[in-house]
């Protein structure tokens, strides 16, 4: 599907729209709102950007937020790529989008970071600007395949990436897998830790693009050093059929970090019982974060590599 896409030069009028859509929200959030701040290319003078103001709002609550916001105007639009983030969007003679995150989220400090060093560096900007230009002479960028985004949007990552080691971002994130940098680490750390290893075929290789399942990537800043594949059902239970992290990670409470950060976003989602399939050596590992011996009836009824043959759970 082939979408319209505008992008303009940089408007000094943008900073004033900003303060005036701010204010609105911070009545509407009143007690709710920590804080609120202008993201995107619109917050960084000189640079050129589709018309439309970015903005985080930081709250104490987020799903309060909802009501909160939906008074005023605003159509919650999901998560999209970034658990227990929450979109809104207003359109008309002003377009908004605004972020909704609960106070220390990564994806603040990220935003803010990335904005910041545009404005302190007019060379990377100019770069920025670059190649949004080539993007928008790309006919193939304003479509959309798998992703909720379209191709403008995803050919940007690796830019924005490099901007971020630039900065200096390192805080752990977790991503559902989107552009093609993301969806290349799923199968490296799939064929790596889990199906090459046993000369297996992969039982899931057609559950990259279904509803039921979702592939995650965990971030160190902007490196990629863990996945999970995570498969949904009907009655409030979800199966992490794969965790990992790089190796040389898993001495560092990463993977611990890793499923907090999955249990948290599922419970939001209304999950109650999270179960999976310990291989013998990662057994230890489950039963350090909570799980205990919990049977259940697989999903799939896939037949087991004889190394995963321990069903653990967690209620949430």
């Amino acid at each position: 599907m082939k979408k319209i896409i505008e992008v303009v030069p940089y408007d000094p009028s943008w900073p004033h729209i900003y303060e005036k859509e701010a204010a609105l929200i911070k009545e509407a959030l009143g007690d709710n709102c920590v804080t609120i701040h202008h993201i995107g290319s619109t917050s960084v003078p000189g640079l050129a950007s589709k018309p439309k103001i970015d903005a985080i709002a930081v709250v104490q609550d987020p799903l309060s937020a909802r009501d909160q916001l939906e008074k005023i105007g605003l159509q919650y639009r999901g998560e999209y790529n970034i658990p227990l983030h929450y979109g809104f969007s207003k359109r008309g003679e002003i377009d908004l989008n605004l972020h909704v995150y609960e106070e220390s989220h990564p994806e603040i400090e990220l935003n803010l970071m990335f904005r910041d060093y545009l404005r302190d560096h007019p060379k990377r900007r100019d770069d920025y600007a670059h190649l949004k230009e080539e993007l928008i002479q790309d006919e193939s960028s304003f479509h959309k395949g798998n992703s909720p985004f379209t191709n403008y949007t995803l050919r940007k990552g690796n830019f924005i990436r490099e901007i971020l080691r630039e900065a200096g971002f390192k805080r752990i994130r977790m991503l559902k897998c989107n552009d093609g940098t993301e969806w290349a680490a799923a199968r490296h750390f799939r064929d790596t830790y889990f199906f090459g290893p046993y000369g297996m075929d992969d039982p899931y290789a057609g559950a990259f693009n279904h509803e039921e399942h979702v592939h995650l990537v965990l971030y160190r800043g902007t490196k990629i050093i863990g996945y999970t594949h995570i498969q949904f059902s009907s009655d409030k239970r979800a199966v992490i059929r794969i965790i990992a992290v790089d190796e040389d990670k898993r001495n560092q409470n990463v993977g611990s970090e890793f499923l907090a950060l999955i249990e948290k976003w599922l419970k939001s989602l209304g999950i109650k019982i999270i179960h999976a399939k310990s291989r013998q050596s990662s057994l230890r590992f489950y039963l350090k974060n909570g799980y205990t011996d919990v049977p259940f009836d697989d999903l799939e009824g896939h037949e087991s590599d004889p190394n995963d043959i321990i069903p653990v759970g967690k209620r949430l």
